[in-house]
């Protein structure tokens, strides 16, 4: 298992996405432990923002973590902002709001949640004023396309942006035309969220697949592990699956212990080949 460099950091490749967690009170005990058995093993990256649940996930995370504060700095807290609160007079309200819910005092790292109306340059340089302040480690986007991210690079302190965090798993693999050689250029790792495509959104049925369930059978694992591993297997991908069960979390953790061959890799891509054209990002 290879960790993966972020922001001056080198952190475990796989974290937990929260979204839709922490809404359900007869779901939050299950929810904090499935959060604690992750840190319990390894993890590091844990990603909510201000949106999931209007700061109920930022909430639950808060109560997951209170255990851990004592060795703060070997957690890797992300958060977001709405775009329509990254405005310069604005996204220092919502930072301190997140920061309030998550009772913290930084956050290792902060993103733009999507683009909006409001100019990227100034939301970098309200960004780059939190940082300054040290409410912030380091800061980032979502959901940007390659032409956005080029953007940021023209600004004068563009070139502190730490990550991109998009969609990206096996059937999602647009980003890799264009959008990855250009991060991995700069240095910056993707952070990949829906990274199993547990619901199926593409119509692809990961899970169904025989190549897929071959290669698991012969690492001994399932083909959510499968999916985990190929998603980090470049070294320079953070990937975020969501789950609220404890035992499935553990699952995803050790999917970093897998390391698929050459061949392995081959014998997906005959299945699920590498873009050749440019793709819309996928969304959601």
């Amino acid at each position: 298992m290879k960790k993966v460099k972020i922001a001056d950091r080198e952190v475990f490749p796989i974290g937990l996405g929260t979204l839709n967690m922490g809404d359900k009170p007869n779901k939050r005990e299950q929810e904090v432990k499935a959060i604690q058995t992750g840190i319990d093993n390894g993890v590091q990256v844990i990603d909510t923002a201000e949106m999931y649940g209007n700061g109920n996930s930022e909430q639950l995370v808060a109560q997951a973590i209170q255990p851990y504060l004592q060795q703060r700095d070997d957690l890797f807290l992300i958060s977001k902002v709405l775009p329509s609160n990254a405005s310069k007079q604005q996204l220092p309200i919502s930072l301190d709001h997140s920061l309030k819910r998550l009772k913290v005092d930084y956050l290792d790292l902060y993103l733009l949640h999507w683009q909006g109306n409001i100019p990227l340059q100034e939301t970098v340089e309200a960004l780059e004023k939190a940082k300054n302040q040290g409410k912030i480690k380091a800061w980032g986007v979502s959901n940007l396309d390659t032409a956005d991210m080029e953007q940021i690079w023209t600004f004068p302190e563009g070139g502190n942006c730490a990550a991109n965090q998009v969609r990206y798993n096996l059937a999602d693999r647009g980003i890799e035309y264009d959008l990855v050689p250009f991060m991995s250029k700069q240095r910056i790792p993707v952070i990949a969220y829906a990274p199993v495509d547990r619901h199926d959104s593409s119509g692809t049925r990961l899970t169904e697949q025989r190549v897929l369930k071959e290669i698991a059978k012969k690492h001994q694992a399932d083909i959510f592990q499968i999916l985990l591993a190929w998603t980090i297997r470049n070294g320079e991908t953070i990937a975020i699956p969501q789950s609220s069960n404890p035992t499935h979390v553990f699952h995803n953790v050790k999917a970093a212990d897998i390391q698929l061959t050459a061949q392995d890799l081959k014998q997906i891509d005959t299945v699920f080949p590498e873009p050749n054209k440019k793709q819309p990002l996928a969304l959601w």
